[in-house]
């Protein structure tokens, strides 16, 4: 038989252990990302010990950790909802559907027994609160970021004082159900970046997360993904719903809310990220958030 050639009396191929070695490297190049993300970082409080409260809702305040560890937070889920309010710090969120920065004063909502990963770059003072499945309806069904306007903020300063020990019909009980009325009110943030499953687009999206600054086109990722360009175009667009500029521009917005929100300087931020001008991302991060960098860190910290 000549080496190469099809032989149908040959059995078939059992193509398993090749799908086997996919899914094996697939494992390794997510535990990669999440050790580069955990480097340096505190590691997420244990979250132990929660019992559902009998009014529907329940509050507890997390203190400020300055715990370190070098690697990945192992990810978790919770049969309540998680509102996490961080007051000063950034904080990143990861589920396996993308993943989520969020700055000072504003929060991010985990719907019931999502999984999910939260790193703290540096140092954050922290509050959860933690909701009953049967109090949820009204908020996001997936996760996401929301601002925390000034009532909100008080609302939730005050339910942690509060704790979860209150009756039905008290002033602390009236206090918790206003408190979900502007949870179901508040208002979500941009700040979420998609996930890709295909390995061709997360050896893309894996080599910008840790260089956001890169600024090769569509055609040299292409070769990096080992497909040609045309196709790399319609898999980001298949796994993330965005075009590849539109889901790196959304990457260097996160980078740069992380790293503003870190107290790095504009201008370096702006040239870190590959912009050719200080103006040209001034630009950018107000057309995406509504406000220039400067004006939203010290709106933010305020």
């Amino acid at each position: 038989m000549i080496p190469g050639k099809y032989n149908p009396s040959a059995p078939p191929r059992d193509d398993r252990p090749r799908k086997r070695r996919l899914e094996l490297r697939l494992q390794l190049q997510m535990h990669r990302v999440r050790a580069r993300l955990a480097v340096n970082q505190p590691r997420t409080p244990p979250q132990r010990g929660e019992l559902v409260g009998g009014q529907g809702m329940g509050v507890r305040r997390v203190a400020q950790s300055a715990a370190m560890t070098s690697s990945p937070v192992t990810p978790h889920r919770h049969p309540r909802g998680q509102f996490i309010y961080a007051s000063s710090g950034v904080m990143r969120i990861l589920t396996p559907a993308g993943a989520w920065v969020v700055p000072p004063s504003q929060a991010v909502w985990v719907p019931p027994e999502v999984e999910h990963e939260v790193y703290f770059p540096g140092q954050v003072a922290l509050r959860n609160l933690f909701i009953d499945p049967s109090a949820v309806a009204g908020l996001p069904t997936a996760c996401c970021v929301l601002k925390v306007g000034p009532l909100l903020r008080e609302l939730v300063l005050r339910a942690v004082s509060v704790g979860e020990n209150y009756r039905r019909h008290t002033p602390e009980w009236r206090l918790m159900q206003v408190l979900l009325d502007e949870l179901r009110r508040a208002e979500p943030s941009p700040l979420h970046l998609p996930a890709a499953r295909d390995p061709r687009v997360r050896r893309v999206t894996e080599a910008l997360q840790q260089h956001p600054g890169d600024s090769r086109d569509l055609t040299a990722w292409a070769r990096v993904a080992c497909a040609s360009s045309r196709t790399l175009a319609r898999l980001f667009v298949r796994d993330t719903g965005m075009t590849f500029g539109a889901w790196r521009q959304q990457l260097r917005l996160l980078e740069a809310v992380a790293r503003l929100g870190r107290g790095e300087p504009v201008t370096t931020v702006a040239f870190a990220l590959g912009y050719r001008s200080l103006s040209a991302f001034i630009d950018r991060f107000h057309k995406a958030l509504g406000t220039p960098p400067g004006k939203y860190v010290q709106v933010s910290s305020g």
